[in-house]
C-alpha cells in the first residue's frame, strides 16, 4: 500500500493497486453496510493501520477521532463485523466495506448509527426517529 499522489491519478482511478489517499490526519472515510441487505449501518474512519489489520484479518478495524485509537469492532460490546467485500472508490479516498454484522452496529444500541430521518415540514427540518429500536443497553455494555 502506498499513498498516491496527483500525478498518477490515472494510475489510482484505472489501475488494480491499492493505493489508498488517506487525508491530512491519515484518515479514509469508511462506509459500511450489511452485506445481505445493503443496509448502511455506519460511517467511521480507517487510518492505514487499521486498513492493514482490516485486510489482515477479515475484522473490521477503524480508527477513533473522539478517542484517538484504533479499535476493532466488536472489541468492548461484542457486536462484530466480518469483512465479505472491501470496494475503493475512484480516486481512493474512500473506502465501502460490506460486512457481516453481529448485533447492533451503532453505540447507542441500535442496528444502524442512521436510526432518524430528516424531515421537512413547513416549520423547518427536524429529525424522527426510524428503525430506531435498541439492540442492547450502552450503559451496560460499556459500562468501565
Amino acid at each position: 500500500m502506498s499513498v498516491a499522489t496527483s500525478a498518477h491519478n490515472h494510475d489510482v482511478e484505472e489501475g488494480l493497486d491499492l493505493r489508498p489517499k488517506f487525508d491530512a490526519s491519515g484518515l479514509l472515510t469508511c462506509v459500511v453496510t450489511d452485506a445481505a441487505t445493503g443496509e448502511v449501518l455506519m460511517v467511521a474512519h480507517m487510518n492505514e493501520e487499521a486498513l492493514r489489520k482490516t485486510i489482515a484479518s477479515g475484522d473490521a478495524w477503524y480508527f477513533s477521532r473522539s478517542r484517538n485509537a484504533l479499535w476493532r469492532k466488536g472489541e468492548s460490546s461484542g457486536h462484530t463485523q466480518r469483512v465479505v467485500e472491501m470496494r475503493m472508490d475512484c480516486d481512493q479516498d474512500a473506502i465501502w466495506i460490506r460486512v457481516e454484522q453481529t448485533g447492533a452496529a451503532c453505540h447507542t444500541g441500535r442496528r444502524s448509527c442512521f436510526y432518524r430521518k430528516v424531515d421537512v415540514p413547513a416549520g423547518g427540518a427536524k429529525l424522527t426517529f426510524v428503525d430506531a429500536d435498541k439492540v442492547f443497553d450502552p450503559q451496560v455494555v460499556y459500562r468501565k
